[in-house]
């Protein structure tokens, strides 16, 4: 826990309220006395509901996997292959000639 005075919270606030959300506790003093205690927000039941629901779909959606089975995991040479088709695409306007 940190002490400051009042003026020192006012002088240097943005340092003060970086410790507070670092999870530091600060407490600001008038004439010596204790008047204010700066600690952070924590998060809201709400807010905690939403990260709970979201991190159970990731989980569920990961738990049913892909459809159809294993995917084969495409070679080097395949994976540059389609950015290059996609580049041509793009710079000539054009399908790429699928000739080879």
């Amino acid at each position: 826990m940190t002490t400051v005075t009042a003026r020192e919270a006012n002088q240097h606030f943005a340092r003060i309220l970086k410790q507070a959300e670092a999870g530091e506790e600060v407490v600001i003093t008038r004439r010596g006395k204790p008047v204010v205690k700066l600690v952070a927000v924590g998060e809201t039941e709400e807010e905690a509901a939403k990260k709970a629901r979201e991190r159970e779909e990731a989980l569920e959606f990961f738990r049913k996997g892909i459809k159809g089975g294993p995917v084969k995991p495409w070679t080097r040479e395949e994976l540059y292959m389609e950015r290059f088709k996609k580049l041509y695409e793009e710079r000539f306007e054009r399908p790429y000639p699928d000739d080879r």
